[in-house]
Parts: structure tokens; C-alpha cells; sequence
């Protein structure tokens, strides 16, 4: 007798939801309002049910979705690219992946990959293709939207985890659909893409590279968030009745540890930008305690701010007359900082005037 597909399976039954009982997010995934596995396989496995339907929708709704986020980043529209994050087709293959991983389908997780990776390709093309078309590409890649998705720090990342949380929870029940679009909009994944096609059109791998990071942060968050909501949600122990049921063996350590290779790949490089970016507001601090000191000795002339763009620093000097040569701030920071940044001093001609 051919064995039942997963997705769909039966609901589980009420003896084996209280049996598990004791599993660790079961207060936060009620069994009254508890998605059954074969629900929950729908709506996050594009290769099952109405596969046209859904492969389309994914596909039509990623290409908006990065042609509005390209288009509120080349023109620095923080509500534009708000409007890109809140369709987020990219969360669904995403989110499959750590119900594969749960659920010991390594089809699953493999085909939901291949999803997001198809995904990044195509953003990533649209954006390089527009930033090869623009008249003035250095203007957009110092714009806040590009700077802002190029630095991910530990506050990104932890955001990315309280939001992969929410999201997992969210889908686990059918009493919170009405808090995913706010969800899509805190775990961004199109925009940085189309951040890292536009950088790399404008000829700034560096940034790109940043913006990159971001994205697989986030992609790592929903992954361990999802795998650790749906694990405590019970779906891991539905998917083992129904295999036992079916007479199939337990294959779980497969799809276990291609979700973990993925994890570590992707966590390696964004624990480093985070010690990174901790480095980095040190250095700031003290690239900015030797630009107040290079300018001691000019009258009513101050530091405004000290920022990174990409691996450059960049000194805002406020004062009336000019200031001395940069080449002995870039002395100075180059002993400060291992890599011996370049160091770009925007003076602005003015002084402040007391109300």
C-alpha cells in the first residue's frame, strides 16, 4: 500500500496532543488553535497541493516585491521599501526549510533552498541591473537606506531572532494571521537584496557584502526560530506517527544536518560582522577622540560625527576656517585601526550660534 503524504496527513489525534503536553512552547501554541501538520505543509511547501497556483504567486509577488524595494532604495523611500517588506514572498521557502528540518523531510528543506536561492539570484539581478542604468550610483550607495543594511549589528540580530520567534508562533496558529504582515516588515529580506544588487552595480562589493549579511542573518533567524517553535509545537512527533503509521523508516538525521551545515555557514561570518561591529563603535570612539585632538588648536572648529562607510571613516568637521591637513588625522587613525582605514574629513563652513 503506496505511503500517505505528509502534507496530507491527518490532524493529530487529542490523545496524542495531550501526550505532549510537556513540549516546551505548548502554552504558546494552544492545541485549540494549534495548526494540524497537513495545514501547516501547505502553506509553507511550495511543491505540494496547487503547485501552479503557488509557484506563481511566489515568483509574481518576489518580482514586485523587488522592484518596489529597488525602487524605495535608489530613491532613499523609507515607506516605499516598507511596502516590499510587507509582501515578503521569500518567507514562506524559508520557513519550509525549518519545517523540513523538524519534520526529517530532506526534499523539503532542499527544494525550499533552492526556492531562496532562486529568490537572491533574481533580486540581486534586478538591483545590479538598475544601478547599471543610473546616471549617479555614488549618491544612491550613501543614501540611509543603503547604509543602514550594510552594517548589521547585534541589535539586528537579535531583532531577526524575536522576530523569527513570532513569525514561527504566528503560522503555528490560526488565531494570529493578522499579525504577519507587521511581522514581514520587522524580518527584512527583500530589500537587502535588492541593497546588495545595487551595490554591486555601483561597483561596491564591500557594501554589498554587508547588506548580504543582513539577509543571512535573518534567513538564519527564521530557520532555528521556526525549527525550535515547530519542535516544541509537536509537529516533529506528528511527522514520526505518520511515518510509523505508514510503515516508512525514520530518516530525520539527514535533513538535521543540512539544516545545521546551513546555519553554521551563514552564523560564522555574522558572529564575526557582530564582534566586528562592536569593534567598529570602538574604533569610532577613538577615531573621534584623535579628530577633536587634530583640531585642538583650530579656533570654534567641532567634531560633529564620526561614521563608517564600508571599511572608510568619515570625519564631519563644523568651523569657520580651515582646518589642518588631513594627512595627520590619517596618520593617526591608521596606528588606531589594523586596517588603516582611508579617512574622508567633510568640513562644513559655519558655527554654532547660541539661542
Amino acid at each position: 500500500m503506496p505511503a500517505t503524504p505528509i502534507p496530507d496527513a491527518a490532524p493529530a489525534t487529542p490523545a496524542a496532543r495531550d501526550s505532549s503536553r510537556t513540549r516546551v512552547l505548548g502554552v504558546l501554541v494552544p492545541a485549540a488553535q494549534r495548526r494540524d501538520l497537513g495545514e501547516l505543509s501547505d502553506r509553507l511547501d511550495l511543491s505540494s497541493g496547487d503547485v501552479r497556483a503557488k509557484r506563481s504567486a511566489f515568483w509574481t509577488m518576489l518580482v514586485l516585491s523587488g522592484i518596489i524595494a529597488i525602487s524605495g532604495v535608489v530613491t532613499d523611500s523609507t515607506a516605499t521599501v516598507i511596502g516590499a517588506m510587507i509582501i515578503a514572498p521569500l518567507s514562506t521557502p524559508i520557513l519550509g526549510v525549518g519545517l523540513g528540518i523538524v519534520t526529517g523531510r530532506g526534499r523539503l528543506v532542499g527544494r525550499s533552498a533552492l526556492y531562496v536561492v532562486g529568490g537572491v539570484a533574481l533580486v540581486v539581478a534586478l538591483g545590479w541591473l538598475v544601478a547599471l542604468v543610473l546616471p549617479q550610483t555614488s549618491e544612491v550607495v550613501t543614501n540611509s537606506q543603503v547604509t543602514g543594511r550594510t552594517s548589521p549589528g547585534v541589535g539586528d540580530l537579535v531583532a531577526a531572532f524575536a522576530t523569527g520567534f513570532a513569525g514561527a508562533i504566528a503560522l503555528a496558529r490560526r488565531d494570529l494571521g493578522d499579525v504577519l504582515p507587521g511581522i514581514a516588515i520587522a524580518i527584512s529580506l527583500v530589500p537587502p537584496l535588492g541593497v546588495v544588487g545595487v551595490c554591486l552595480g555601483a561597483g561596491e562589493p564591500a557594501l554589498a557584502a554587508g547588506a548580504l549579511l543582513l539577509f543571512g542573518s535573518n534567513v538564519v533567524a527564521l530557520v532555528v526560530a521556526s525549527t525550535v517553535v515547530f519542535t516544541g509545537a509537536g509537529y516533529a512527533s506528528d511527522a514520526a506517527q505518520v511515518r510509523e503509521a505508514a510503515g516508512g523508516r525514520r530518516r530525520p538525521r539527514r535533513a538535521v544536518v543540512v539544516g545545521a551545515v546551513a546555519v553554521l555557514v551563514v552564523a560564522v561570518p555574522m558572529i564575526a560582522n557582530t564582534a566586528q561591529s562592536v569593534l567598529a563603535d570602538v574604533w569610532a570612539g577613538q577615531v573621534r577622540a584623535a579628530a577633536e585632538a587634530w583640531l585642538a588648536d583650530t579656533p570654534d572648529a567641532d567634531v560633529e560625527d564620526v561614521s563608517w562607510q564600508g571599511t572608510d571613516v568619515v570625519v564631519e568637521v563644523r568651523g569657520p576656517g580651515d582646518v589642518p591637513d588631513v594627512a595627520a588625522l590619517q596618520a593617526t587613525v591608521g596606528d588606531l585601526v589594523p586596517w588603516d582605514p582611508t579617512v574622508t574629513v567633510v568640513h562644513t563652513v559655519g558655527e554654532r550660534v547660541g539661542g
